[in-house]
């Protein structure tokens, strides 16, 4: 009862109406909606609230799709580890409700994904007053791909995928495993001590440019 009274409260701060959730529910991704309907500061409240109502229906698409766009799943996984990595020098856990305050990430959801990159021994945990969590390795020993797989499941999906019945099938599916394959090379060369510098030059600039 009151996941349902939760969800209608952030639902109704973004407006969210009949039309919407129908769309959704029938298997709109998520970031289609957020792109079609709400503003920036609005999709976070969204996220939570339709994760809070459908808690059985994925609020995320798969990895890849058509126009190989970056899931909410696998962006959320990377603000998160950007966020660990960023403390990793001091060797002090960070609880989830840190992370999700700093990232702007739905905390019940945010669990979930470190529980899958802690399965995957990306993270460890610790309890206690002061516990937590922490990266188990180096931030620079950590790539992009290595974590997009462990989220979206590259690898199993992979085996999944049924071998085209016509010329034309295996036409296009050789063409978008080499999209594929270039993609994969791009996220295999980027690491998450890359995307802190990145992130850490951004705020220089920014700074900079406010003086």
């Amino acid at each position: 009862r009151f996941r349902c009274w939760r969800a209608g409260q952030l639902l109704r701060r973004t407006s969210c109406n009949v039309e919407v959730l129908n769309l959704f529910h029938i298997g709109l991704p998520l970031s289609r909606l957020q792109n079609l309907y709400f503003p920036h500061n609005l999709r976070a409240s969204l996220t939570r609230g339709l994760f809070l109502l459908y808690p059985s229906i994925p609020t995320v698409e798969p990895g890849y799709n058509a126009r190989m766009e970056l899931s909410c799943k696998s962006e959320y996984a990377l603000l998160a580890l950007i966020e660990l990595s960023l403390h990793y020098s001091k060797g002090e856990p960070m609880r989830i409700c840190q992370i999700a305050a700093s990232q702007n990430i739905p905390d019940r959801y945010l669990e979930q994904l470190l529980a899958t990159l802690r399965r995957s021994g990306f993270v460890k945990s610790q309890r206690g007053a002061k516990g937590g969590y922490l990266l188990t390795r180096e931030p620079w020993k950590i790539t992009l791909l290595d974590i997009v797989s462990c989220i979206e499941g590259f690898e199993a999906k992979a085996k999944e995928i049924k071998s085209p019945e016509t010329t034309e099938g295996t036409v296009v599916r050789e063409v978008w495993q080499d999209v594929r394959g270039a993609a994969e090379a791009v996220l295999e060369k980027c690491t998450l001590q890359d995307l802190v510098e990145k992130r850490n030059a951004r705020e220089q600039v920014d700074l900079m440019y406010y003086i």
